[in-house]
């Protein structure tokens, strides 16, 4: 019985369904916005959050445990520079998802996942 058991497998072994999660959160902090299943986005929302925290917290240590997850400066200057003062006010749930319909191929359910408050191009553009 898998009672107090935490987490998704997605039918993979640990280390391709790290680098699977870790792919996704990349994507999401790059493009403020991705298209996964409802699975994935579900699963990749807690780890989200925890790199949102890091930003917020703002020390040399979570920069590096930011970096040790997200694998690239760029995003974690982007985490520290543009996410922690933007949700400064926010406890949590910096991550919003929508579900959108059924996969063709596999009739997968399928979701959008993005970030609470994020500017549109309309806002940017005024």
């Amino acid at each position: 019985m898998r009672h107090q058991k935490e987490g998704r497998k997605f039918g993979r072994e640990k280390g391709h369904r790290d680098a699977l999660l870790k792919n996704l959160v990349r994507s999401l902090v790059d493009h403020e916005r991705i298209t996964t299943t409802l699975a994935k986005a579900k699963e990749m929302r807690s780890l989200t959050d925890r790199i949102i925290t890091y930003g917020k917290n703002g020390t040399v240590h979570h920069r590096r445990m930011a970096f040790r997850y997200l694998g690239n400066r760029d995003l974690v200057k982007k985490v520290f520079d543009v996410y922690a003062p933007r949700y400064k006010e926010r406890e949590g749930g910096y991550t919003r998802i929508y579900k959108k319909g059924y996969r063709r191929g596999d009739c997968a359910p399928m979701a959008i996942i993005e970030f609470v408050d994020r500017e549109t191009k309309e806002e940017v553009a005024k």
